[in-house]
């Protein structure tokens, strides 16, 4: 077994099929060494697990869901690159995370959200996991998606 699909495996995950664009773009694009995703939503067998805006409070996506969330969305981007690249191990470093959450006007707690797919990154490539990242508090994002995640990774 390839060793980064023996580490997901090791984490308890399997890597999903990759999504099926929705519009005129691609889920991924390889440019000489790099691969850029396109945003990934928490998509679970084609379904958001969970909907709506990430705070504290009655009907809100809590943070810690909002984590478990943003660990969804970096999974299904690396589906996204394995279907460029058709082996994950090609990956050399994981170069920038982007990431949006859809989130109440006083939620501050955007990189802590963020961090579940950080948090991924590093659990299956180690230093080359570590990466540049951005986290950006938004107002609202496709199909009310409470996370998004795009990812650059160079490869070999």
């Amino acid at each position: 077994m390839p060793i980064v699909q023996q580490r997901l495996a090791n984490l308890g995950l399997t890597l999903p099929s990759a999504a099926v664009p929705v519009g005129a773009y691609v889920t991924a694009l390889r440019e000489g060494n790099l691969v850029w995703t396109a945003g990934q939503l928490p998509l679970v067998d084609g379904a958001l697990p969970v909907a709506g805006k990430v705070g504290h409070g009655d009907g809100r996506v809590t943070p810690e869901q909002g984590y478990d969330l943003a660990r969804i969305c970096a999974l299904n981007a690396l589906a996204a690159i394995q279907s460029v690249i058709n082996d994950l191990d090609h990956i050399t470093r994981i170069v920038k995370v982007v990431g949006f959450v859809a989130s109440v006007p006083d939620f501050t707690g955007q990189p802590s959200v963020v961090n579940g797919a950080s948090d991924l990154l590093v659990s299956v490539f180690g230093d080359a996991g570590r990466h540049a990242r951005s986290a950006v508090g938004v107002c609202a994002l496709p199909l009310d998606a409470p996370v998004e995640v795009e990812l650059v990774v160079a490869v070999s």
